[in-house]
């Protein structure tokens, strides 16, 4: 009966245990009063429609910053979206519509077209990058590569109203030097971003296809001609 009762209580006899002070006992089963998460810290869920616009916008704009005066920061790598290079490409697709060569069916660049060189070249590149030993990640070099764009958006820009005037040899004269100037700001600031994130020995490998992408999409744009 006896031995019924001391196997019903395994640690009856823990109770008379005692810890020496000497003994040092590891682990802290405190809890830091700072680490409690209160129920109501702010939450984006909990954020107006309008704010979380506005905030993405002012994100955006920044980035747009970033381009306009290219440096080594990770700025565009750090928190990446692709608000932007939408933005832009859709923009870009929507001035380079209304060519000659798209009225005389000789294959100009459509808007499916444009979309397709794009973000297909931006996808090239950025899985080059990656088989070179790049440490940065696919959204973060498609987020680079499109925001990088808004120079020769600028361009496309600029050529339209540079057209109004004429197609002669000024006007191709001034929208060489406009094309050519957002073509080496594009690829200098895309490469700037890219530079720190590819190993030293395989840069070229990188910068190539960069440069041959901003390069297509800046042929694009000096071959323009808008239809008669």
């Amino acid at each position: 009966m006896a031995a019924a009762e001391e196997a019903s209580r395994p640690f009856a006899g823990l109770s008379d245990v005692s810890i020496s002070e000497d003994i040092p006992v590891e682990g802290d089963i405190s809890v830091p009063l700072g680490s409690t998460r209160r129920d109501d810290e702010f939450s984006t869920l909990d954020e107006p429609v309008k704010e979380t616009i506005l905030r993405d916008l002012r994100a955006v704009g920044n980035k747009f910053v970033h381009v306009l005066y290219p440096k080594r920061s990770t700025a565009l790598l750090r928190d990446w979206d692709l608000w932007g290079p939408l933005l832009l490409c859709v923009t870009l697709a929507l001035l380079l519509q209304g060519g000659a060569a798209d009225s005389d069916d000789q294959g100009g660049p459509q808007f499916a077209e444009v979309f397709v060189i794009v973000w297909f070249g931006s996808i090239i590149i950025t899985l080059n990058s990656k088989l070179l030993g790049g440490t940065i990640s696919f959204f973060q070099s498609l987020c680079v590569l499109g925001y990088c764009i808004m120079p020769l958006t600028a361009a496309m820009a600029v050529c339209r109203i540079v057209l109004v005037g004429g197609s002669g040899t000024v006007s191709f004269a001034v929208r060489l030097a406009v094309v050519t100037v957002s073509f080496g700001w594009s690829t200098f600031a895309s490469t700037a971003f890219l530079a720190d994130s590819q190993p030293p020995n395989r840069k070229a490998l990188v910068v190539y296809p960069v440069f041959l992408f901003y390069f297509v999409i800046g042929w694009m744009i000096l071959t323009f001609s808008p239809s008669q």
